[in-house]
């Protein structure tokens, strides 16, 4: 049977190994390194808890637990914006200016707020498919594997997602 000294260094032994990697995969959703790192520790102490001891995980299970963190984080984030969002415009806050970064670089501010808005109203799925496309450069076999899913619904994913923003962008270029 193994002490608490040993089961504990063995823990910090694979959150050594897997840490940088997981904190990579988590950063796909939450861009900013600290948040990405919070995702991370969250979902490993969730994990470890669970589990008796390193030798028994299954890393695939741990990336899991680190997209459900993210997941989690954004929730909390957007309801947070939102409630904040909703105080200022009611008067509770000195100022409702936007404090949010813009996504891009555009020549142009419009463009960046019509893309995206055009990218907020996409479905989750679809969204996160042509993100990792477009601007994360994967491959449809590279999407599939980050997001657990086939190949087919990766590019059926990414098709509905270009057709729902031809529709979406479509008015906005002719006014």
């Amino acid at each position: 049977m193994k002490t608490q000294t040993n089961a504990t260094n063995e823990w910090q032994a694979y959150f050594a190994q897997y840490g940088p990697r997981l904190v990579l995969f988590a950063r796909q959703w939450l861009p900013d390194v600290s948040d990405a790192e919070d995702a991370v520790q969250d979902a490993f102490v969730r994990f470890w808890r669970k589990q008796q001891n390193p030798d028994d995980c299954h890393a695939g299970l741990l990336f899991a637990a680190v997209r459900h963190a993210a997941f989690d984080q954004i929730r909390r984030d957007t309801r947070r914006k939102h409630r904040e969002h909703t105080a200022a415009n009611q008067g509770f806050c000195p100022t409702s200016e936007d404090r949010s970064a813009p996504w891009f670089r555009p020549s142009e501010p419009e463009l960046d707020s019509s893309v995206r808005n055009a990218l907020q109203r996409l479905a989750g799925e679809q969204r996160e498919v042509l993100v990792l496309k477009i601007w994360g450069e994967l491959t449809f076999a590279q999407i599939s594997e980050a997001l657990d899913l086939s190949p087919n619904t990766v590019a059926s994913r990414y098709r509905y997602a270009i057709n729902a923003l031809r529709k979406i962008i479509k008015p906005v270029c002719h006014e």
